[in-house]
């Protein structure tokens, strides 16, 4: 770990704490699993909204192996996207039904081989139901990475390949929980609220506009 990456993780812990947070509400690891996949292109918030209901209606993974297409597109039509999501919600469950014994698994490799889990969904799972080491990649974490210097890749995948190598693995899963806070109340996209961040001194994009500025004046 570099001098520079642990200086942000101690300003962050000290900032918001080191305790796990989910921000998408579920009651066991199928839930948290449906709940993520509806997450995609959809903030939490609308999620908890839609699957208040959604999981007081379909009570089983059966419930959704068996869910007609058509009913449950519309109970999920608000978290957008909701063709691709029905079809894939009710495809993964089947899995789960008939691969799985009906239980969520734990490996990469199988949770990526359900309909819709990709190594984001996938990491949310591990991280939170299972709580392997996992980092999960999403707009924010890809995004505050490498303004912060952390990492310059832009792909997904390599994203979080490279801060498995930059982070202590007690903080791949905070890293996201951390960074998902810090996008959504001070480093927001477009505009972020640079003069209010805790991180503004260890922040590598903020310097290089700053040289920028003083290039051009």
């Amino acid at each position: 770990m570099t001098e520079h990456v642990r200086k942000i993780l101690e300003r962050i812990d000290n900032e918001y704490g080191t305790d796990y947070k989910c921000y998408l509400n579920h009651e066991n690891a199928w839930q948290l699993l449906i709940a993520t996949m509806l997450s995609a292109q959809c903030t939490d918030a609308r999620v908890n909204i839609v699957t208040a209901d959604l999981f007081q209606k379909y009570k089983t993974i059966d419930d959704f192996a068996n869910a007609d297409l058509k009913e449950l597109e519309q109970d999920i039509h608000s978290t957008g996207f909701y063709h691709n999501k029905a079809k894939n919600i009710i495809a993964c469950c089947k899995d789960l039904r008939d691969k799985f014994d009906g239980e969520v698994p734990r490996s990469i490799d199988d949770l990526t081989s359900l309909a819709g889990v990709g190594r984001k969904t996938a990491n949310v799972i591990r991280g939170n139901i299972f709580h392997d080491p996992s980092i999960v990649v999403d707009t924010h974490v890809k995004r505050i990475s490498k303004k912060l210097g952390v990492t310059k890749e832009e792909d997904p995948v390599k994203v979080e390949m490279d801060l498995m190598k930059k982070l202590p693995k007690d903080h791949w899963i905070l890293w996201n929980i951390h960074i998902i806070r810090l996008g959504r109340t001070i480093c927001k996209a477009p505009t972020p609220k640079c003069e209010e961040c805790f991180l503004q001194d260890l922040c590598a994009d903020y310097a290089a506009r700053q040289k920028k500025k003083q290039t051009v004046i």
